[in-house]
C-alpha cells in the first residue's frame, strides 16, 4: 500500500467523516453524514480550493480509501473514473470517488426518463463512491465533488450523472443540493444484503445464491429507500 493514502496502511486509521449513499442499480454509494440545512454552515475549520489538489488516481488505491473509511466496506472491482483529494502540504490523499456506469435495467430507465431516450443508457454515469477521512474541514468533500464532477464531464460521452443518498444512514442529500446536483425525489425500497459486520454485500456477489443460503452464510436484509440526484 502506499504510504501517501489514507487507509488501513497508515498507522492512524481515519474514520469516514462523508460517507457512502444507497444504489443505482443496487451498487452506488456516495454522500454524507451531517444532517439539515445547518451542515451547509461551517462550524469548524473551513476548507480551502488551494490547499488541495484533486487528481485522477488508480483504482486499487480509490478501494483503499473506501475499504479503511466507507461505511460499505467496499466497491467494485473496476471503475470507469476516480479521483482523488489530495493535500498540497504533504502529498497525501485523504479522499477519493469512484464512477461507474449504472446496471443495465436502471441505466435504460433513467435515460428514457431523464433524457428521453432509453437507447441513451450507455451516456448514464453514477457516483459510486465518495469517501473524505475525518480531520479534514467539513467542506473538502464539496472540493473533491465538484472537481471530480468537472473532470468527468470533460468526457463527452457522459449525458446524464447520478447518485444517491440512502435514508437509512442518516442521508440527505446536503452536499448535493450545495454542489448544484437536480433533487429528483425518493427511490422505491429496494432490500440490501448486509454481512455479519453490517457491511453492505455486492448484488452481484448473491445473485448466484438463494435466500436460505444467504442467511445460512449470516446475511441479514434491511429495506433501503435513497434520496435520487442527477445532473445534465
Amino acid at each position: 500500500c502506499s504510504p501517501t493514502y489514507t487507509s488501513t496502511c497508515s498507522p492512524s486509521l481515519p474514520s469516514l467523516r462523508f460517507g457512502g449513499e444507497g444504489s443505482c442499480g443496487d451498487d452506488a454509494n456516495c454522500g454524507h453524514s451531517r444532517l439539515g440545512r445547518r451542515a451547509m454552515k461551517p462550524d469548524g475549520p473551513v476548507a480551502h480550493r488551494a490547499d488541495y489538489v484533486v487528481e485522477k488516481i488508480e483504482h486499487k488505491h480509490a478501494l483503499e480509501l473506501v475499504r479503511a473509511n466507507h461505511y460499505a466496506g467496499g466497491a467494485a472491482n473496476t471503475s470507469t473514473a476516480r479521483h482523488g483529494l489530495k493535500r498540497k502540504s504533504d502529498g497525501v490523499v485523504v479522499g477519493a470517488t469512484l464512477w461507474m456506469p449504472p446496471t443495465a435495467r436502471a441505466a435504460k430507465a433513467l435515460a428514457l426518463r431523464l433524457l428521453g431516450d432509453a437507447g441513451r443508457h450507455r451516456e448514464v454515469l453514477v457516483l459510486s463512491r465518495l469517501v473524505v477521512a475525518e480531520g479534514e474541514p467539513q467542506n473538502a468533500a464539496g472540493i473533491l465533488l465538484a472537481a471530480s464532477t468537472r473532470d468527468v464531464w470533460r468526457d463527452k460521452r457522459w449525458a446524464l450523472l447520478v447518485t444517491y443518498a440512502d435514508q437509512g444512514y442518516g442521508h440527505r442529500g446536503v452536499i448535493y443540493q450545495a454542489t448544484g446536483w437536480v433533487d429528483d425525489g425518493e427511490t422505491r425500497s429496494t432490500p440490501k444484503w448486509l454481512d455479519t459486520d453490517g457491511k453492505i454485500v455486492s448484488s452481484f456477489s448473491t445473485k448466484s445464491r438463494i435466500v436460505a443460503e444467504m442467511r445460512a452464510l449470516g446475511f441479514t436484509t434491511e429495506s433501503s429507500v435513497k434520496y435520487r440526484f442527477f445532473k445534465l
